[in-house]
Formats: C-alpha cells, structure tokens, sequence
C-alpha cells in the first residue's frame, strides 16, 4: 500500500539505531525525508551514511534528555524545515529494583522517556496545529500498561507517555493532526541481542533455548511467542504517520505480540 507520505519531512529522536533507525529506514522507502537524532556523533554519522543510501536523511546529535540537548535539537531542525511528523522514539531502558533505585535513577528515566515527548510535543504541536496537519507517535512499551517489578521505573514513564498522548491528542479535537503511541512488547534491537547473548552464554544455554526459556518463563502471555524485530514496530510507526491513519487519534497502538491479556 502507498502510505502518501512522498516529501513529508519526518524527525525521529533515538534513532541512530534499533526501532528507531528503521523507522527511519522504512520512511525513505515511502519518498520521506528524514531527520534523524541521537546523542552519539558517531553512530549518528554512521547511520546517515547508511540510510542515505535509500533517500534524503539528515542527521541531528543532541542529547534531548534535558532543555538544552532538546533546544540544540529544535534549532538544527528548524534549519532543515518544520516536521510534517515528529516521533519521540529516544528512551531509557534498564531493570532497576524499586528499592535501590535512587531519585537520580528516576530522574534519569523521566527526563529521557517522558520529558523528551514533553518538550518535544510542546515545540512542535502548536505549529501543526496552525497548519491544520500533522502527526506525533510516541513510542511507549508494554511495561506502560503492564507495570514490571523489575523495571517499575522504566514501567512508570511509560505509562506517563501514553497519559500523556491521549492528553494531547485532546487538544487536536476538530483538526487534521493526530498524536498516537505506540506500544511494542519485547523487540530484537542491538541492546536486547547483546543481552540475549550474554544471558545464554551465562547461562550455559544456546540463544534459541535461551529465548525459548525466556517467554516461557517472564512472558508466558505472549502470543508472539518470540522478540518482535525492529522493522515489525516500524510498520505500525509508519501507518500512523501516514494520511492512511487519518482516523486513527489518540490511541495506544499495541504492537506487543499479545503481551498484554485485554480485549
């Protein structure tokens, strides 16, 4: 299907690699121009390098956990031009025990998983708005409606992410601009491989039995049964990016293999 999103110009945050960088990816396929973020000059350099290949892309480095990484950000992209589509992609993972986790540790996550979206969707709906179009994704996980134990702080922020897309969402009430999240369950980006690896090797098992053990064991509700890869979350990114979702607002897509037992 031809997702109409020829010459849309799109900034995706987080996005040297992983979900991100696919998404990127699949949005040249589409005719997009892309800019992407991260907050590593090498591996954003790299990823340009790379994706230039299929179409035009831009790289931005600033680090949009905090105002000024987020203000560095907005100024490059302004030069470039305004987004037609912004996704706040860019996020902290970690397994951090409730009661040893500190308030830095929370800072930590709130500033890059939600006040990133924040700053961001403050920046840049306002401008949309204006224009009567435009789109805003924001990538939250399963974890945000699924709270874990082990990660309540990475849980925490997520579930503020998709509070915080049906907020805003509301104040798009009788326009043409959309704000959506997503929600994938377990994904197969470079981190979680490495991990996956580590895991097995620790454990004295091959990386298929380790993955096997593991939905058998901490997701026994998955219907996927297995990781997602990144290209699988990016699809469902990019639908609701484009004019083909135009009905689609303020919802949390789920992309989570069934993850999460709800009708």
């Amino acid at each position: 299907m031809d997702m109409d999103l020829d010459g849309k110009r799109i900034l995706i945050t987080g996005a040297a690699r992983g979900i991100g960088k696919k998404t990127a990816e699949l949005f040249l396929r589409e005719g997009a121009e892309v800019i992407i973020n991260g907050r590593d000059c090498d591996q954003v350099a790299s990823a340009v390098k790379e994706l230039t290949a299929t179409g035009a892309c831009y790289g931005v480095t600033a680090d949009v956990s905090h105002a000024d990484g987020i203000a560095e950000l907005v100024k490059e992209v302004e030069k470039i031009g305004k987004p037609d589509v912004v996704i706040n992609n860019a996020g902290l993972f970690g397994m951090d025990e409730f009661f040893t986790a500190d308030d830095n540790d929370w800072q930590n996550y709130l500033d890059t998983n939600l006040f990133s979206c924040v700053r961001l969707t403050r920046r840049f709906l306002p401008d949309m708005l204006e224009r009567n179009t435009g789109r805003i994704i924001n990538v939250a996980s399963e974890a945000g409606m699924k709270p874990d134990p082990s990660m309540i702080p990475y849980s925490v922020t997520k579930s503020a992410v998709i509070s915080l897309t049906r907020g805003a969402a509301e104040l798009t009430k009788g326009t043409n601009v959309t704000v959506n999240s997503v929600m994938p369950g377990p994904t197969r980006s470079e981190g979680v491989e490495a991990f996956i690896c580590e895991a097995a090797e620790e454990r004295g098992l091959s990386r298929t039995e380790f993955m096997q053990a593991h939905f058998h064991t901490e997701e026994p509700t998955s219907l996927l049964q297995r990781f997602a890869e990144p290209e699988e979350i990016a699809f469902a990114i990019v639908f609701l990016a484009s004019p083909r979702a135009s009905a689609v607002n303020g919802t949390c897509q789920r992309a989570d293999g069934g993850i999460y037992q709800s009708i």
